[in-house]
């Protein structure tokens, strides 16, 4: 994971630009590491607008930062926010995280009426509990709850806020998975799926 990267990793990475996202709204991004690429964007958002970048590790960048940038340590899979956001991003983060699911229907609850969810998203790290990947059932499930997934560039997204239940439950994570599509180590996250998707 690229701990460093700049505010164009975000363009590269998710297609899209956070800045015009965001307009004079909020921008929350997990897992945001350092948090160099929030800085850089915070000095460049209007007035009024801020952005919240929540990371387990608190290796951010070394103040002062910009007063519209609020850094947070704690686990996206715990942490809950005050307030909707016009803009929820995690760059390859979801790749180390164990309840990954939980992460995604969480954000959902946590966009505006007209707020863009965009995450880098492996569906091979969903497993069954005897380690086969969740497959199509998983991809299917996703894209009935709302969310949009494009397996040439691995991007999941959603727009617009809704509380959402997928048919899985969480039984734990490998952190001995191996590397991922991206090279690096990562994170498989076991799941029981329901019967008849309920």
């Amino acid at each position: 994971m690229n701990r460093e990267r700049t505010l164009s990793a975000y363009s590269r990475e998710l297609g899209i630009a956070p800045l015009a996202e965001t307009g004079s709204g909020r921008w929350l991004d997990l897992c945001c590491g350092s948090a160099r690429a929030l800085t850089e964007a915070a000095l460049a958002l209007p007035v009024g607008a801020e952005i919240v970048g929540v990371d387990l590790v608190d290796h951010f960048v070394p103040a002062p930062r910009p007063s519209a940038l609020r850094l947070i340590t704690a686990s996206v899979t715990a942490w809950t926010p005050d307030t909707a956001f016009d803009l929820i991003t995690c760059v390859h983060g979801l790749h180390y995280v164990g309840d990954k699911l939980a992460v995604l229907t969480n954000a959902a609850s946590w966009l505006t009426e007209n707020g863009l969810l965009i995450a880098n998203f492996d569906p091979q790290s969903i497993r069954h509990p005897d380690g086969t990947p969740a497959g199509r059932r998983l991809t299917t499930a996703l894209r009935q709850a709302g969310f949009t997934y494009d397996p040439r560039r691995r991007l999941i997204s959603r727009r617009g806020q809704k509380r959402i239940t997928l048919p899985y439950t969480y039984l734990g994570a490998d952190d001995q998975a191996g590397p991922n599509y991206t090279g690096q180590p990562a994170v498989n996250s076991l799941y029981n799926p329901h019967p008849n998707g309920t």
